[in-house]
């Protein structure tokens, strides 16, 4: 018998995190974050990284596991994952993958083998060095020219993910676009639950709105410049996360706050819209529209209850 797994999957700002934590005491589960930010210690408010005191009793996996200065990546995540799903198992629970990082999220569900194809250092260092050369719009110029669908899917700010589907063509002679569409129709080895959190656009974009200035008045600029004290810059995984690399081009005089806000604002709408995309490619998705179950959490819990148990 398949194990069952449930995903909370949605936008940024839709409110997955609070979901999460009823569903966990719903069905008897814990939840493992599936985020690409939250990973990361000393990187809570630009993360919106969920307080000890929010959890609420449920045991949080792949939260502050993280040195800002670790790499961080789709196999390191799926590794990481499948232990903390092991551990849940073994408790007789349910583990609940809760995020909006897509493809964490479909390594997991349908257990990618990421070992065909190993790192190739040589052409990623020079792929790294291209883009310090010449910049991001570069080498997303260059993924146009081997991977058109490829590099609509992925913002050119997205350097390491840019690299990575340059890399994989180079190395396969194969899109990494149709790649990601064949694993997507493989089958999972688990008994999935997946659903997608949504909302209203405008009411979603006015979410990510305040929450930015939530960001901004729990002390965001504080947190950006107390990494930029340890050591951390803007060439770093870490430091790509929306938020963190606009608060630290303020800080390194390349914008001003007014600017760097407009510009976290924008790109975090773009960046939910573009989850959101990501999402309607998936199959076997259960799509939860809050608007449409008049936002009564208890109405969307037994919905949810009612499919996973």
């Amino acid at each position: 018998m398949k194990k069952k797994l449930v995903i909370l999957a949605g936008p940024t700002g839709v409110g997955k995190t609070e979901l999460s934590i009823k569903l966990a005491h719903r069905i008897g589960g814990e939840i493992i974050s599936a985020d690409s930010m939250q990973v990361y210690k000393h990187m809570d408010i630009g993360s919106a990284k969920i307080k000890a005191e929010e959890m609420d009793g449920i045991t949080h996996y792949l939260i502050d596991c993280l040195s800002p200065f670790d790499d961080f990546s789709v196999q390191i995540f799926q590794k990481m994952a499948k232990e903390a799903m092991e551990t849940i198992y073994a408790k007789g629970k349910i583990p609940i993958l809760a995020g909006g990082t897509g493809f964490y999220i479909q390594s997991v569900l349908y257990d990618i083998d990421f070992t065909k194809n190993e790192d190739n250092f040589a052409i990623r260092n020079e792929l790294e060095q291209l883009a310090e050369t010449n910049g991001a719009r570069y080498l997303h110029e260059m993924l146009k020219e081997i991977d058109q669908k490829a590099a609509q899917e992925i913002h050119e700010n997205n350097v390491k993910r840019v690299i990575r589907a340059i890399e994989y063509y180079r190395l396969t002679g194969q899109k990494i676009s149709s790649h990601n569409e064949e694993q997507r129709q493989k089958e999972s080895p688990y008994d999935a639950s997946f659903f997608v959190l949504t909302d209203d656009r405008a009411n979603l974009y006015k979410r990510i709105d305040l929450r930015v200035d939530k960001m901004l008045e729990e002390g965001l600029v504080d947190e950006v410049k107390k990494l930029k004290e340890m050591g951390c810059s803007k060439t770093m995984v870490s430091m790509q996360g929306l938020g963190y690399k606009e608060i630290l081009a303020y800080l390194e005089g390349e914008c001003d706050l007014e600017q760097a806000v407009y510009l976290i604002k924008r790109d975090t709408r773009h960046f939910a819209k573009r989850q959101l995309t990501w999402f309607r490619r998936e199959k076997d998705v259960i799509w939860v529209d809050k608007s449409k179950f008049g936002y009564n959490d208890e109405e969307i819990l037994q919905f949810m209850t009612d499919k996973i148990l």
